[in-house]
């Protein structure tokens, strides 16, 4: 089980809620979110205060479409983690096969239709137990690369990325480096290594 503060995995569900597609139990949580972010410190608060008030204030029609043009078609904006350091190749299979035995390891299932480096799904994880905040930092990479994407888009998302990654250590040099090398290049293509998990294009979204 979790050692972390409590506060952390009050934060955590939240940021997990808030990446995710705003169907109606989504939407309908907002209030308890709000009030949520009261126990949490300003830094972490405040960023993911932007998002709920983006939702809370936007049309839910236009929200949806928003969210589906941002993580379901643009790759830069993948929200599985392993995606940005291994692409599509037999790497990453291992790599999600790693994640999955994770969360056997805890006890937690995954979302019908979850792959398990979902940030999401990452993140509920980590609301629960310390694997989950092992599972982030040792995926810092595929973080920094998404929020700094949803921050070259503008998009109100990228405070609830800037919101996790304020929970964990500092990036390292090498961290940097690699955020700095993937960011010009790209994941790696090779279109294998997915078929276990039932699926060879994984590009974020409500997978």
């Amino acid at each position: 089980m979790s050692t972390a503060p409590t506060w952390r995995a009050v934060a955590a569900r939240a940021a997990s809620l808030l990446l995710r597609y705003p169907d109606d139990t989504v939407m309908d949580a907002l209030p308890l979110i709000d009030v949520a972010l009261l126990e949490l410190p300003p830094e972490v608060s405040d960023p993911l205060r932007m998002v709920v008030g983006h939702r809370a204030a936007t049309d839910p029609g236009r929200l949806r479409a928003d969210y589906v043009e941002l993580f379901d078609f643009r790759r830069r904006s993948c929200l599985h983690l392993t995606y940005y350091t291994c692409g599509d190749t037999r790497k990453r299979g291992e790599a999600l096969a790693d994640f999955a035995a994770t969360y056997k390891h805890v006890g937690l299932e995954l979302v019908d239709g979850e792959l398990p480096d979902y940030l999401p799904a990452v993140l509920d994880l980590a609301a629960t137990d310390d694997a989950g905040w092992q599972l982030l930092r040792d995926n810092r990479i595929g973080l920094d690369l998404l929020a700094e994407s949803l921050a070259k888009d503008g998009s109100v998302y990228r405070h609830a990325a800037e919101a996790v990654r304020r929970m964990l250590p500092a990036a390292q040099p090498a961290d940097l480096a690699a955020v700095a090398r993937l960011a010009r290049t790209g994941p790696p293509v090779e279109q294998v290594g997915l078929e276990p998990f039932g699926l060879a294009d994984v590009t974020g979204g409500r997978r």
